[in-house]
C-alpha cells in the first residue's frame, strides 16, 4: 500500500513523499494505523542541518487519486523531535480553538481562487504568445480585458478548463466536499469551493491546493495562489470565507449574525495582519474588494468586508461571507479566527 504524506512548509506550501506499508488497506479508513514518519526539515525551511529531522502526525486520510487501488493520501502536522508543535504547525492552535467550542459546529465555504502559470507567466499570457507567432511587443496586449472570462465558455474565456476539471474530478475522487467551480474575471484564473465543517474544512482545502498542483504538474503547470500575481486592471485572488455556526442556522439566528459581525469590526486590524501575505495588494477598495484600512458590511455586497446574503436576511437565519482573506491564506489561522472572535464574549 502506497502512502504520500503530505505537510506544509515554512512558506505554507505543500509538500509530500511516498511510503511503502506491506500491509492491506482496511475497509474502513478510521481502521488503518499510520505510523509517524519524519522529513529533513533543513530543506523545507524548518529545521537547520544539525539537527534537521522533523516529525510527521498524521492527521486526515484520503484516497489517493493520482493512483488508486489501495493507495491513499495522509495529511500530516509537524512536530518538534520532543513532539511539541513545531513554529509552522498552525493545525494544532486551531485545533485548541474549536475545542473551546465543541457544540458550535462552525461551517465553512471556502472560495479557493488561483491562477494557472507556465513558467514565470499567467497561462494565458504564455499561451498568447505560442499562438500569436513570437507574441506582441506589449505581452498583455493579445489578452481582452476582463468581461468576458468569468463563468465564460471557449478557448478564448475558459483557459484552461480541462485541467481545472482534471483536478475537480480527483478532489471528488479523495473524498473532499467540493461544491463548485468556475471561470473566474481574469484571463487563466479560477474558483474551486470546497465546504465542511470545523477544522476538516482547513484539512480539505490544504488537499485541495495539493491535488491542484500535482494536476497541473501533469500539464507543465502549477497554481499561483498569489493575490495579485497580474498587476494591472485585473482582480486578485482571495479565498472569501463563508461562515456559520448552529446558532445561526436556526430560527432566530439573525441575531447571531449580526453579533458576529460587530465583533469582526472590532478585531479588523487583528484578522487583517492574519489574513494572508500580500493582501494589501488585492484589498484596495477597487476590483471587488473592500479597502484593507476600513471595515465595511452590506447585504449583497461584493465590495464590503462581509457580504451578508439576500437569503440570510429573507430567512432570518443563515451565515456570512467574509470576503477579506487572500487566496494564500492560511486556512487553520483563518477558520479558527472567525469563529473565536465570533464567539468570544
Amino acid at each position: 500500500m502506497l502512502i504520500e504524506y503530505v505537510w506544509l512548509d515554512v512558506n505554507g506550501h505543500t509538500r509530500s513523499k511516498t511510503r511503502v506499508l506491506y500491509q492491506k488497506r482496511p475497509e474502513k479508513l478510521e481502521d488503518l494505523n499510520i505510523p509517524f514518519w519524519n522529513y529533513d526539515g533543513s530543506s523545507t525551511g524548518q529545521a537547520d542541518g544539525k539537527n534537521s529531522e522533523v516529525i510527521l502526525k498524521p492527521q486526515s486520510v484520503f484516497p489517493d487519486p493520482f493512483r488508486g487501488g489501495d493507495s491513499l493520501m495522509v495529511l500530516c502536522e509537524t512536530y518538534a523531535p520532543d513532539m511539541t508543535p513545531h513554529p509552522t504547525n498552525t493545525r494544532a492552535a486551531a485545533e485548541d480553538v474549536f475545542a473551546m467550542w465543541p457544540n458550535a459546529d462552525p461551517m465553512y465555504g471556502l472560495e479557493q481562487e488561483f491562477f494557472l502559470m507556465k513558467g514565470n507567466d499567467v497561462f494565458a499570457k504564455a499561451a498568447s504568445r505560442i499562438t500569436n507567432e513570437g507574441g506582441s511587443s506589449n505581452e498583455e496586449s493579445a489578452l481582452a480585458p476582463q468581461g468576458e472570462y468569468y463563468c465564460g465558455a471557449g478557448s478564448n474565456n475558459a483557459i484552461g478548463r480541462e485541467i481545472v476539471e482534471s483536478a475537480f474530478k480527483r478532489c471528488i475522487l479523495a473524498g473532499i466536499h467540493v461544491t463548485g467551480l468556475n471561470a473566474e474575471v481574469a484571463p487563466s484564473q479560477w474558483e474551486i469551493q470546497v465546504c465542511a465543517n470545523g477544522i476538516a474544512a482547513a484539512d480539505q482545502l490544504i488537499m485541495m491546493r495539493y491535488i491542484l498542483n500535482r494536476t497541473a504538474e501533469m500539464f507543465g503547470l502549477w497554481v499561483n495562489f498569489e493575490p495579485k500575481p497580474m498587476q494591472g486592471d485585473w482582480n486578485g485572488s482571495g479565498c472569501h470565507v463563508n461562515f456559520s455556526t448552529k446558532s445561526m442556522r436556526a430560527d432566530g439566528g439573525y441575531q447571531h449574525v449580526v453579533s458576529a459581525i460587530k465583533k469582526l469590526e472590532a478585531a479588523h486590524d487583528k484578522h487583517i495582519a492574519a489574513y494572508g501575505a500580500d493582501n494589501h495588494m488585492r484589498l484596495t477598495g477597487e476590483h471587488e474588494t473592500s479597502s484593507m484600512s476600513t471595515f465595511t458590511s452590506g447585504v449583497a455586497d461584493r465590495g464590503a468586508s462581509i457580504r451578508i446574503p439576500h437569503d440570510t436576511v429573507k430567512n432570518g437565519k443563515g451565515y456570512f461571507e467574509d470576503r477579506r482573506p487572500s487566496s494564500n491564506m492560511d486556512p487553520y489561522v483563518v477558520t479558527s479566527m472567525i469563529l473565536e472572535t465570533s464567539l468570544s464574549n
